[in-house]
């Protein structure tokens, strides 16, 4: 985010993880993030990596083990929720935890991501439907079952 016209990660290099994030999904990632030559100057990013189940953490963590002997020079960042640091994955990378604070203002990160998201002519996009012509919008509810 050094410069605005830096991209936006890529769909390989960001695994939302989720409880039923499967095993096949993880090492999927870990092998594109950790197998060398495969990343070049990407940055991967495992998100939630915390909500993943103790199975597919387990064998993630074998497998990190096993491949990072391969490539020492991968570029990984697994960001978990803080109210869930005892859970496995932060657990076994506790070694490298970094607790992070956003070193740009918001106002900036704002600004970055609007230049990425907004679409030049809304005329027939369904940008249209979101605020400034963003072609992303977030759409939430105290209440269930609204038909967000």
């Amino acid at each position: 985010m050094n410069s605005p016209n830096e991209p936006l990660p890529t769909f390989d290099e960001v695994l939302l993880c989720t409880p039923q994030t499967t095993a096949e999904q993880v090492e999927l990632f870990l092998r594109r993030c950790l197998t060398p030559c495969s990343g070049g100057e990407k940055i991967y990013t495992m998100l939630y990596a915390d909500e993943l189940s103790y199975d597919v953490s387990c064998r993630a963590e074998e497998l990190f083990q096993h491949l990072q002997h391969y490539n020492s020079t991968y570029r990984l960042v697994i960001l978990c929720n803080c109210e869930r640091e005892h859970s496995y994955i932060p657990s076994v990378f506790s070694q490298y935890k970094v607790h992070m604070i956003p070193q740009r203002p918001l106002a900036e990160i704002q600004g970055y991501l609007q230049h990425h998201y907004s679409v030049a002519q809304p005329s027939s996009s369904a940008a249209s439907v979101f605020k400034d012509n963003m072609c992303v919008g977030i759409v939430s509810s105290k209440r269930a079952g609204v038909g967000k």
